[in-house]
């Protein structure tokens, strides 16, 4: 059975630019909805509407008498719609290309599921009356979306660039495979554990009226800057282990990598140190989504090195030119 995008295919074709931009466009709208979600959360605009899907009983967009904060919270919902239409031009551009490559529209799609599986744990959040379990959850789909976004430019890069690939590089060792995949586990472990820092300190929702999570929040925090720690030392390690040949993009990722680290350790002592102050905390969820963003690349970055090693199937020299089928492991 055709559909309106497969008939559009038939008449008209992108090139692999438009969806890479595409996709871009669509990682930086994932990181704006986290950084916005922080926004409602830390200016106390959890319940600035009330209800959800529509702002009150009665009307979509808030009234007057809710103020600054109707507004910032359903400027939040719109920002949802917006991104969207971004993740619909992600996915109009991947089907419309001359050769489709199937991982970039998978990605798509898979963005738009999540897209409205955030909305819906938005919802829930507004009807549960901010609980901070929920509210965790929230920022967690946001940070899932933001993976699709990020795999999917991945996918995108390669499908312009694989015909300029250079030469295979040289073999990865065992050890740095093991330490990208550690990488991403100890950073996943580090978002989770962040969201309990936040559920049981005194931002977890609208106001000290909102219930917290019953864990020390002094314990917690410690836990969250021990796995801090641990991430920056197993990307340093990445980066002595990483031969120079051959990987020159994935030692200069893992630099700029560390770097945010450090920079997102520094934000997140100094908010401790002051008592959690609003722009803190906004500034220290901004970084949370670069250094996840920075994770994913890293080890995505590894993943396109290694695929273009010489195997057996290809033939001694001969480089795999399949980058757009990697996934994260």
């Amino acid at each position: 059975m055709q559909t309106p995008l497969s008939w559009l295919a038939g008449r008209y074709s992108l090139g692999p630019r438009s969806v890479r931009r595409a996709a871009l466009t669509s990682v930086v709208a994932a990181i704006a909805i986290v950084v916005t979600g922080g926004i409602v959360r830390v200016t106390g605009s959890g319940l600035g509407c009330p209800e959800w899907p529509t702002c009150t009983g009665s009307t979509l967009a808030p009234t007057a008498e809710m103020g600054l904060h109707g507004v910032i919270e359903f400027g939040n919902r719109l920002l949802t719609g917006v991104l969207c239409a971004f993740v619909g031009w992600v996915i109009i551009a991947a089907r419309l290309q001359r050769t489709p490559v199937p991982a970039v529209l998978r990605g798509a799609w898979a963005q738009f599921w999540v897209v409205v599986l955030n909305a819906v744990v938005g919802g829930v959040t507004v009807w549960m009356r901010l609980s901070p379990y929920i509210v965790a959850a929230h920022f967690l789909a946001a940070m899932l979306l933001l993976t699709a976004a990020v795999i999917t430019w991945h996918h995108a890069r390669h499908v312009e660039e694989a015909d300029g690939a250079g030469p295979p590089p040289a073999a990865l060792p065992p050890s740095c495979r093991t330490a990208s995949v550690a990488l991403l586990a100890v950073n996943a472990l580090l978002l989770v554990v962040g969201t309990l820092a936040t559920g049981s300190g005194p931002h977890a929702g609208d106001s000290s009226d909102v219930p917290r999570m019953p864990l020390d929040w002094a314990l917690v925090t410690t836990v969250h800057g021990l796995l801090a720690a641990a991430v920056v030392g197993i990307a340093g390690f990445l980066l002595y282990a990483l031969p120079r040949d051959g990987f020159a993009g994935a030692r200069r990722t893992t630099v700029f990598f560390l770097a945010a680290v450090v920079a997102q350790g520094a934000v997140g002592l100094v908010q401790s140190l002051t008592g959690l102050p609003a722009p803190a905390v906004t500034l220290h969820l901004l970084g949370s989504a670069l250094v996840w963003t920075g994770a994913l690349q890293v080890h995505l970055a590894l993943t396109a090195s290694a695929s273009r090693q010489p195997s057996a199937a290809d033939g001694a020299g001969t480089p795999s030119r399949h980058p757009s089928t990697t996934s994260v492991h």
